[in-house]
């Protein structure tokens, strides 16, 4: 498994752009984005749970039904989500119209998705006048200003990309992500899109993509909030020419670890983006009786707010860890469990048996002086491990979304 270049491009036969259309009052920003295939992809997706869904995902919902999930590409706007409006769909769809018109191709084969403040009509005028420059101006250089294109509160935009070999074949994998607040996903979360050039059936697909979402996208937190909008959808034209994945097996197996690659390292660059964040935490649970409870505990330390604020200041509270560890909808024996945190300056074991142990509070201060702080948790009830991504708590937070209309 390679580490490439180029995004959503990476893989063979597809091309990428975004502009600045007018929706962003910074006329710097992009803030419009296209992603496509000359050839057609098998396509897999999924949604937020939130009961509040964004336009854009009914649309896509009903476009992936409608064409049998065979998509060409997706056209997708940042700084107005689309979300309870009453003309949220008709929007949506027209978005779809549009780019099926300078793509050549029909309106249920377009993915559409659109990220930014709620509540607000979304005005179709700047994306109608666009698009054509936007379609004009795909290659598989701009992959960089698509992923530019869906940028909110995000800080930097969020690429990754691998190489693997199915079969004897070279075969491709890249995504792009958004994402810096309003995350704390169930199903999915952020707007995300993954391509690649793999020969596999839509139903391998979604069966490989739902799996490994629940153990990267799925346990990544933010703030504990789910956005109405989040989506990850995943575009297969088979252009590398392997042979083709219709059953689970040896070549399944490789095309699911590069989409955990994909996925997890897109969201540890989304934890690390974190609005105000200053530093990316990850925990790692072991020794767990299963992997749900596994992934509950971690998730239960991630999202805990106290938690968070102790990493901010860089403080071994480690009972805030313990008290997460303990309301978390799990069962497991508290009293065998391990605790220690950890970064690039060393490890402290702050806990053991369910009890603290000695430590020095001078070297846990270097140690979470890291922008980068591991909690490592063995429970010591079983063999199932998982990890969860977040990030600290910081007084930036607030002031973000204080005014995060204006």
């Amino acid at each position: 498994m390679k580490r490439i270049e180029g995004g959503v491009c990476a893989a063979q036969g597809f091309v990428a752009n975004g502009l600045h259309c007018g929706l962003h009052p910074d006329p710097n920003k992009n803030d419009l984005g296209m992603i496509y295939s000359k050839e057609v992809c098998n396509t897999a997706a999924v949604y937020t749970t939130n009961k509040v869904k964004g336009a854009p995902i009914l649309v896509t919902q009903k476009n992936l039904e409608k064409s049998g999930g065979l998509t060409h590409g997706v056209i997708v706007n940042c700084k107005n989500a689309n979300t309870c409006n009453a003309d949220g769909e008709e929007k949506a769809a027209r978005m779809c119209e549009l780019a099926a018109e300078v793509l050549g191709i029909k309106p249920e084969e377009v993915i559409v998705a659109s990220t930014g403040v709620i509540g607000q009509i979304l005005p179709i005028e700047p994306i109608e006048a666009h698009v054509k420059e936007l379609a004009e101006g795909l290659s598989r250089e701009n992959h960089i200003e698509a992923a530019k294109a869906i940028m909110t509160t995000d800080t930097v935009k969020k690429e990754v990309a691998v190489e693997f070999s199915i079969g004897g074949t070279t075969c491709v994998m890249g995504g792009m992500a958004k994402g810096s607040g309003m995350i704390h996903p169930n199903m999915a979360t952020t707007l995300n899109f993954v391509t690649t050039d793999v020969a596999i059936s839509k139903e391998l697909m979604q069966k490989a993509l739902s799996d490994i979402v629940k153990v990267t996208y799925n346990c990544l937190s933010v703030d504990g909030d789910t956005s109405t909008n989040d989506m990850v959808s995943l575009m297969a034209n088979g252009q590398s020419k392997n042979p083709p994945i219709t059953s689970e097996g040896p070549d399944y197996e490789i095309f699911k670890k590069a989409l955990y690659e994909v996925l997890m390292n897109l969201t540890k660059m989304l934890a690390k983006d974190g609005e105000g964040a200053s530093k990316m935490l990850e925990c790692t649970v072991e020794g767990a009786p299963d992997l749900d409870t596994a992934i509950i505990v971690a998730k239960s330390v991630i999202r805990s707010p106290l938690f968070k604020c102790a990493m901010f200041g860089e403080d071994a509270n480690w009972g805030r860890i313990l008290c997460a560890i303990g309301y978390a909808d799990a069962e497991f024996d508290i009293t065998k469990t391990q605790v220690s945190l950890r970064s690039a300056k060393g490890t402290i074991l702050v806990c053991e048996n369910g009890s603290g142990v000695p430590f020095s509070e001078d070297e846990a201060k270097v140690v979470l002086g890291e922008d980068e702080i591991y909690i490592d948790i063995n429970l010591h009830d079983g063999v199932a491990t998982a990890k969860a991504w977040g990030c600290d708590l910081t007084y930036d937070y607030v002031k973000i979304n204080g005014d995060y209309r204006s």
